[in-house]
């Protein structure tokens, strides 16, 4: 609206970088990922710091401190704020308005049977970024739930594709014909060929 651009840098596996309104922000910073390695020391500290659960590929207290400048904001679930020893806690169904954008914490979680011990109902977060009027939806870890439903609006959203921890390909082509959102962007795969869901996708006018 305001033609303040948003710039979104997608780094590895689940890490992400944004830059709005002069703001630096970034979810589930991890350094290393295999034989992969993101240098967070040559990025900007970050005013925003984002942590979705405590899981190893997402949170990483080395690439945390590194990122961490004297006015860093950091939010995390509950378990990730035990673990660093800090962190603005949020919970499922939590807001926050910031002067930058609107955030809100959704649930994200497993019920395949046998897979519930990874991301059990009511511990980790996916958050939704509105930042003048765009609306950003990162899943985090999480499968096709039914409080997808609830997720409304969405121009962009980051969803996740491997098994046993998140979704199938199947799952994530469901769970973006629920979201519907304007783009759609699979990350979190690993070793998961998600090159058949633009296919899948293209008579549902979403955009991946």
């Amino acid at each position: 609206k305001n033609g303040k651009p948003i710039k979104i840098y997608s780094l590895i596996h689940a890490s992400l970088r944004l830059i709005y309104d002069g703001k630096e922000i970034q979810i589930d910073p991890v350094g290393k990922m295999g034989d992969r390695t993101t240098d967070y020391g040559k990025m900007p500290k970050a005013d925003w710091l984002f942590v979705t659960h405590e899981h190893g590929d997402h949170l990483d207290k080395e690439a945390i401190a590194t990122l961490t400048g004297a006015d860093t904001r950091l939010i995390t679930n509950q378990r990730s704020a035990d673990i660093l020893g800090k962190g603005i806690v949020m919970k499922n169904g939590d807001k926050r308005e910031d002067t930058s954008f609107t955030l809100e914490a959704v649930p994200a979680y497993n019920y395949t049977e046998g897979h519930t011990q990874f991301h059990p109902k009511g511990r980790d977060n996916g958050f939704i970024f509105t930042m003048d009027g765009l609306r950003i939806y990162v899943a985090g870890d999480t499968e096709d739930i039914p409080e997808m439903a609830d997720v409304k609006d969405i121009d962009i959203a980051f969803l996740p594709c491997n098994q046993p921890y998140t979704m199938t390909t199947e799952q994530l082509i469901k769970a973006a014909r629920v979201i519907k959102p304007k783009v759609l962007f699979p990350y979190h795969y690993s070793q998961t060929d998600v090159s058949g869901i633009p296919a899948a996708l293209k008579s549902d006018g979403i955009e991946v």
